[in-house]
């Protein structure tokens, strides 16, 4: 019985329509082919099945065609449970969503690298040694030494979310301060007396900057003080947090929550404690997540536009991989406030 022949780089061409030059070309990972083709060559490869020889690959290009998304936290450790809150949170399935809309097409594989305290070194070391071209990275406390570790070793890397310390590596971010004034404004124009916040982390620069945004606004509205309690960004948090805030000040009437999954929490806790939504007291969460769409009423929420930023930063790092020498940059989006039922 005869064993069935195993594709080519001639069959995939044949189907695509171009040369064996120009798969070659785009299975490599060179970038100067025309996006039509990209497309073109990607959807032969799937019709025939054609599995590219990776070791040859890396052998010709020294590059592995993988890009590490890295989720790191100072705080904890490499086997620590706390981590696996990242798969529950919108956040990351955004983000993975929209680095895949160019690293796909570019025939790029992506990498999940969860990196707690004790693990920055050893993944220094394995990009350094190839394992990856280079590396996104996500969720950065204050004294998270990886920033600098990253430059120090001349890997190409770009941040979502800005570095706490002037560090020369890219970064991509939103303007968190004009967003909470955005949501400042929205509760302001509603005569809210009473305003309260429930932040993120107090180390994470998003956080710093939102919770500084809305007193900053709020202080132009006449509020020189707002309370503030602080979660770490799921539901169980901005619960907790609500019911210290209710407990506190009991009369508050408004509250800006740092991230929507908190807001959910927030919700919950008016709701028992039999406070109207928005007539008792209004609600401003941040992101514009599926959470905030999910959340009854709908949630008023400050826009973070992830899976732009999360692309913006795939292209920013495959540009470094390409050259090296390419400049260190920064690219912030601006926010918008959507408007739901909780205002």
């Amino acid at each position: 019985m005869q064993s069935q022949r195993l594709p080519t780089l001639e069959d995939v061409a044949r189907v695509a329509g171009v040369s064996r030059a120009t798969v070659s070309r785009v299975i490599n990972g060179i970038r100067n082919v025309d996006p039509l083709l990209h497309e073109q060559v990607w959807s032969a490869v799937d019709q025939t099945g054609y599995v590219p020889n990776r070791l040859a690959r890396s052998l010709v290009t020294r590059r592995t065609g993988t890009v590490a998304l890295v989720v790191s936290d100072s705080e904890t450790h490499d086997d620590d449970p706390f981590m696996s809150r990242f798969f529950s949170d919108p956040y990351f399935g955004r983000v993975v969503g929209g680095l895949m809309s160019v690293l796909r097409p570019a025939g790029i594989q992506l990498a999940l690298q969860m990196v707690g305290a004790d693990g920055h070194r050893r993944l220094i070391g394995d990009l350094r040694n190839g394992q990856a071209d280079g590396a996104v990275v996500l969720s950065l406390p204050a004294r998270d030494p990886l920033p600098a570790l990253l430059a120090e070793a001349a890997i190409p890397a770009v941040l979502i979310g800005r570095p706490a310390q002037p560090v020369p590596i890219s970064y991509v971010d939103l303007d968190n301060e004009a967003g909470a004034a955005l949501a400042a404004a929205r509760l302001a124009a509603h005569d809210r007396r009473r305003p309260a916040i429930i932040s993120g982390p107090a180390d994470v620069p998003a956080s710093v900057d939102r919770i500084s945004g809305f007193r900053r606004a709020m202080a132009r509205h006449g509020h020189p003080w707002v309370p503030l309690e602080s979660g770490n960004f799921t539901q169980e948090s901005g619960e907790q947090a609500m019911r210290a805030l209710l407990a506190a000040h009991p009369g508050l009437d408004a509250i800006f929550v740092a991230n929507d999954l908190m807001a959910l929490g927030a919700l919950l806790v008016l709701r028992d404690a039999g406070l109207r939504v928005p007539q008792d007291v209004a609600v401003v969460g941040f992101d514009d997540s599926s959470a905030a769409v999910a959340a009854r009423p709908a949630l008023t929420t400050v826009r973070l536009p992830l899976e732009d930023m999360a692309a913006e930063a795939a292209r920013l790092l495959l540009a470094r991989v390409d050259d090296p020498g390419v400049r260190v940059t920064s690219v912030i989006y601006e926010p918008t406030l959507v408007v739901r039922e909780t205002t």
